[in-house]
């Protein structure tokens, strides 16, 4: 049984549950989105696999998660990001997201979601239980794709991604698109 870390509204630790159990009733629970750059300015996206137990086949970022009991969320972050899509990298924390939403399955997502930022441009190899395609995108592309087709994409990454742009170039010295 997979277990979540619940938290309140300032991330302060109030205990454990069950995965599902978090996601059915909608309890704020700690978790971790992860956005890849490559040197070229493209973003990592993943398609989630068709399997997955909400929002499957949805587009998202390169992996997001939660960390376990004891576990800390950047090492979480790693974590996943070695399982799901088979390398790891640099990350850096660059904001927290709260959010509540509905999902598909009747479930829920109340996340204090922490986003790290990463770049990488070595070879990636994604788990297929996890992922069922990925592909580096450019900005401007992504915003086209997600204004024409937005219900493609899953709920956390639709709330972040343009922060996270606009980060990225930032921290990379460039414009934003």
């Amino acid at each position: 049984m997979e277990e979540v870390i619940l938290v309140d509204s300032d991330d302060r630790e109030l205990g454990t549950t069950e995965k599902l159990r978090a996601h059915e009733e909608g309890l704020l629970h700690r978790a971790f989105s992860v956005f890849i750059f490559n040197s070229d300015g493209r973003m990592l996206i993943q398609r989630r696999a068709l399997s997955k137990y909400h929002s499957g086949g949805l587009y998202t970022n390169a992996c997001c998660s939660h960390p376990r009991p004891g576990e800390l969320t950047v090492d979480a972050a790693h974590r996943r990001l070695r399982e799901e899509m088979g390398f790891d990298c640099e990350i850096e924390f660059v904001f927290p997201l709260v959010y509540r939403a509905d999902l598909d399955h009747r479930l829920f997502e109340n996340e204090y979601d922490h986003v790290f930022l990463g770049i990488y441009d070595g070879k990636v190899i994604p788990d297929s239980d996890e992922v069922q395609e990925y592909q580096w995108i450019e900005a401007d592309q992504l915003k086209d794709w997600m204004k024409d087709k937005p219900d493609d994409f899953t709920v956390w990454f639709t709330l972040s991604v343009a922060r996270v742009i606009d980060e990225f170039h930032l921290r990379a010295g460039t414009a934003s698109v």
